[in-house]
């Protein structure tokens, strides 16, 4: 959302800093409510998704990984055919409604992988077989087990034969051993949970972007979640305390309490709130239009090359300024930020904290340099 008035631009960033838990009004000890305000995380880089879960819990990345050990978090792929933190006990609603176009369109792609779908299917019934109960079978073990039934696995052909075995919700990939990833069956491995039908699911999901992420426009939800328009407006529509409002022109959704905190002065007197994220955090993933958080100047360095690939991100204020990347040493955490522009020296000293949060979140020291900002 883009437009003249900047304080109207900046309430909105503010509203959406609170949304996604990051302005300290709201706060869960238990990463599992988290992944629930949000209704899904972004997560297919499993390091960064803990981390976000890790700095808003304020708890240990072992407390973050156990919730993921005893499959109350789940890794799968519930939409748009990417990885994605949901609650366990909402995994078979999620991948049956919100996965049903990503698995639609993978025809293409299983023809261009010489996988028909008679093969894919057969694929699909032995892996849920052999994961029925709580078995934790390495990836490398599926893939073995679909070779010696005499389906080939090589090239890309092994990911989309497990990615389409969990897109039909029979499996999901299960908790790293060793550092290697797993898979688990789904039935076997998710708590019990709700079974709500197409509209009360979209409602549902609608409800809970529209908590974590408002305000936010209609368009923002469908590109999320991966709805067409029609679905994304029936599931505000049918959405619990949400209500709209033109902002600049802009038709926006948000729940009542962010519309009233939107009519609330902010203390501008107060610090600025500085974070250090991940880089596939919700604040940029969450949106389809992100200038509100990350001028459209300085996306190309958020995302270089614009492969997909997105780098960690420095926060002042709601607002992105920067990037930052890591390297493990042996006994301590090496961290580079590299600002957009010069930043003040409060806020500067308050983001060397919170990547030294990060660095002990990790149980290493950390050695921050700041970069140039030319350099980038």
């Amino acid at each position: 959302m883009t437009g003249p008035d900047a304080a109207a631009t900046t309430r909105v960033r503010r509203a959406r800093m609170a949304s996604l838990l990051l302005d300290g009004s709201t706060r869960f000890e238990d990463p599992v409510a988290v992944v629930e305000w949000f209704g899904a995380m972004q997560g297919q880089d499993p390091a960064g998704v803990i981390w976000s879960l890790g700095l808003r819990t304020g708890r240990t990345r072992d407390a973050v990984e156990s919730a993921l050990e005893s499959g109350s978090i789940l890794r799968t792929w519930p939409m748009r055919g990417t990885l994605h933190l949901v609650p366990g006990r909402d995994a078979r609603w999620m991948v049956e409604h919100l996965g049903a176009r990503a698995l639609a369109q993978a025809g293409r792609r299983r023809a261009a992988l010489g996988i028909d779908t008679a093969t894919a299917q057969r694929a699909t019934d032995l892996l849920g077989a052999a994961l029925a109960d709580r078995t934790v079978l390495p990836r490398a073990d599926c893939l073995a087990l679909l070779e010696s039934h005499g389906i080939g696995t090589d090239g890309q052909r092994g990911y989309h034969l497990l990615w389409y075995a969990a897109a039909c919700g029979v499996i999901c990939p299960g908790p790293m051993r060793e550092r290697a990833p797993t898979f688990v069956g789904l039935d076997a491995w998710a708590p019990p949970g709700p079974a709500p039908d197409r509209p009360a699911a979209l409602a549902l999901i609608a409800t809970r972007f529209v908590r974590s992420h408002g305000p936010v426009t209609s368009h923002d939800l469908a590109r999320w979640a991966d709805l067409t328009m029609a679905d994304a407006r029936a599931g505000l529509a049918g959405a619990e305390g949400v209500v709209s409002s033109d902002i600049q022109g802009v038709t926006m959704h948000m729940t009542t309490a962010t519309a009233d905190a939107l009519d609330t002065p902010a203390d501008d007197t107060a610090p600025d709130q500085v974070w250090a994220l991940p880089g596939f955090d919700e604040l940029v993933l969450g949106y389809r239009d992100r200038t509100v958080q990350l001028p459209a100047h300085h996306e190309p360095r958020i995302v270089p090359g614009g492969n997909g690939m997105f780098t960690p991100t420095l926060v002042v204020d709601g607002l992105v300024v920067g990037t930052w990347r890591r390297r493990a040493l042996t006994r301590s955490m090496r961290i580079t930020a590299t600002p957009f522009t010069a930043i003040p020296d409060a806020a500067r000293a308050g983001l060397e904290d919170r990547l030294a949060q990060y660095a002990d979140f990790l149980g290493l020291p950390a050695q921050v340099s700041w970069a140039d900002p030319t350099s980038a």
